[in-house]
């Protein structure tokens, strides 16, 4: 029995004949392993891209994008943000446009209007005014001018403004001029709100602050329920899967659960299929027959081919046409059905071969997800064992294995879950049907096949040895077990990687629609955990007016997103009201 728990060195790939997992690269990957500290939280490499923005860092984020638009541009904040706001605050983008369409496009295409002088002129010489919307005479300091030059009265501009802001066009309120592109100075719009409906204003405010995240590509909101208030932004591949401070793990393409080697539509159509009523219809389409009469599915309980449907009408199951109800042993009463019909009989062959394909990968699928679960109680079990065994007067005192071998089943376990709803449609006809020949889809599903089934085999022996009870064992024993673990770990961990690099070279790389299905890179240490925007940092000042955000607007719970967060011990939260230069110095 031990013999076979144990097996030889060909079933876990480590011997001298095996090129990919040699001896001396697997020394290396055990040295590595061993000096991972699983006890501890992971910290971000060095370079990490991705950044959690909190309510506290939020503002700090949208302000440094806003400093370099204007330190080379020589803007004002509000013609900086609605520069950006334009351009879905991709300041790359807005340099290349300046670059090759020159300043004046930039500014005209996103409706900045930038007056040079206008201090220096008076804002309204005559003491009265007549307001071209209204059309009535109003005194001149109960108008406002716009950096475009069109006038009107604050009355008119207050009624557009709270339009525009019930509208849901907060970030991009244009001049009431006719084919006036323009827009309209924040700090008016804030001024001229707060008086009347200071509600408006706040929520005025709270729509450009989260611009920042809502029309950002680089930025999403952290998909958690209840919502954690946080965000992500990342610098390079928007395809990556990421761990927000809540700890929840997804994909930040389209914010669903983590899901590689499964590409987003890929899952996005198995998610669906699992949850509606599809592969009902296939079992019905399968196992029933339609009434012809009330079209109601009526189900064979016996051996007899002349079935009566709950409606009161007699028919025949094998052609499901009508008949009456006196029949023989051998025959139906006028009625005969012995003619082939070619098409009724393939669609219900088809259906019948796609529903059992379906329950081939999805039956697979769940018994790794339900494994995941259950294996994930381990932790617990694994704890205590270990706890037992650093008691004993032992050489083996380090048992960090234990815990890196545990982690690395987890991600081992989710790869392998994931790469049956990617082999179902790669596989399949839905989406790669005439990518390929028939011929070219079998060897390389035969290939990926091949790989899965190396994988799952290891997968299972790792989980097999980590529930050992090496807290009964004797010293030669532990090392035993604790050399199969290490050689698994690293093993799994290389047939992982093998596999994407199939995925994306072999697979997805050589279809015409691949590159619609991008695929999250594969990371040996996990997904990368998102480090948090430090929001104390000193970027320069920018000019000390109204910024685009209030504190009363988080706190106010005026977002369904967000939820309170509790106080740090950095002294709680600061006051958006305060100038950059303040925020940056605190």
């Amino acid at each position: 029995m031990e013999d076979d728990c144990l097996g030889s060195d060909e079933e876990f790939y480590t011997s001298d004949q095996e090129d990919d997992y040699s001896i001396e690269g697997l020394e290396e990957s055990i040295d590595g392993l061993e000096n991972e500290d699983s006890d501890t939280p992971w910290i971000p490499p060095k370079g990490t891209t991705t950044k959690v923005i909190t309510k506290e860092s939020l503002l700090v984020a949208q302000k440094e994008d806003l400093r370099r638009v204007m330190d080379l541009l020589f803007l004002r904040e509000h013609h900086a943000r609605t520069l950006l706001i334009h351009h879905r605050w991709d300041v790359e983008k807005l340099f290349a446009v300046l670059v090759e369409k020159g300043r004046a496009f930039l500014f005209a295409e996103a409706g900045v209007s930038v007056v040079e002088h206008q201090d220096s002129e008076p804002l309204l010489p005559s003491p009265t005014i007549m307001c071209a919307i209204c059309i009535e005479d109003v005194p001149s300091n109960e108008a406002t001018k716009m950096d475009c030059g069109h006038c009107f009265c604050n009355g008119c501009w207050t009624e557009h403004f709270v339009v525009k802001i019930n509208d849901g066009q907060s970030k991009r309120i244009r001049c009431m001029a006719h084919k006036c592109n323009a827009i309209c100075d924040e700090a008016v719009v804030r001024n001229l709100v707060s008086k009347s409906h200071p509600n408006l204003a706040e929520k005025f405010d709270r729509f450009l602050l989260e611009s920042y995240i809502e029309d950002n590509k680089r930025v999403k909101w952290c998909p958690s329920t209840p919502h954690c208030g946080n965000a992500i932004r990342v610098e390079d591949d928007e395809f990556c899967e990421i761990e927000c401070s809540c700890g929840l793990q997804f994909c930040f393409r389209c914010s669903s659960q983590a899901h590689s080697p499964c590409s987003c539509l890929m899952w996005e159509l198995w998610a669906k299929k699992c949850r509606d009523e599809s592969e009902t219809v296939n079992w019905i389409t399968v196992h029933t027959k339609p009434c012809p009469k009330c079209h109601k599915p009526v189900e064979k309980n016996g051996g007899c081919n002349l079935v009566s449907c709950i409606c009161g009408q007699a028919f025949c199951w094998l052609c499901g046409g009508a008949t009456g109800r006196d029949h023989t042993w051998s025959s139906i009463a006028g009625h005969s059905c012995g003619r082939y019909k070619e098409d009724k009989e393939k669609n219900a062959e088809r259906a019948k071969r796609d529903l059992y394909r379906y329950m081939h990968y999805h039956n697979r699928y769940k018994a790794h997800t339900d494994s995941i679960k259950l294996e994930s109680k381990l932790k617990e079990t694994i704890q205590e064992k270990v706890s037992i065994s650093e008691l004993r007067e032992s050489k083996n005192r380090d048992f960090s294995w234990v815990t890196n071998g545990l982690s690395r089943l987890f991600r081992s376990r989710r790869v392998l879950s994931y790469s049956y709803p990617f082999a179902f449609y790669m596989f399949g006809e839905e989406l790669f049907k005439d990518q390929m020949t028939k011929e070219e889809r079998e060897i390389k599903q035969n290939l990926f096949e091949d790989q899965q089934q190396q994988l799952e085999e290891n997968v299972e022996k790792l989980s097999k040895f980590l529930e050992e009870p090496f807290d009964n064992y004797d010293e030669d024993k532990v090392m035993e077990v604790r050399m199969q673990v290490i050689n698994l770990s690293v093993v799994t961990d290389k047939l992982c990687q093998k596999m994407y690099d199939c995925i994306e070279n072999d697979l997805l790389g050589s279809v015409q629609l691949g590159i619609h299905h991008n695929i999250a890179p594969y990371r040996s240490k996990g997904i990368e955990k998102a480090s948090e925007l430090h929001c104390g940092t000193n970027g320069g000042s920018m000019e000390p007016e109204h910024p685009s955000g209030s504190g009363s607007s988080f706190e106010s719970g005026c977002s369904s997103r967000k939820r309170a967060r509790k106080e740090g011990s950095g002294g709680g939260f600061f006051d958006l009201n305060l100038p950059a230069e303040v925020v940056d110095r605190n």
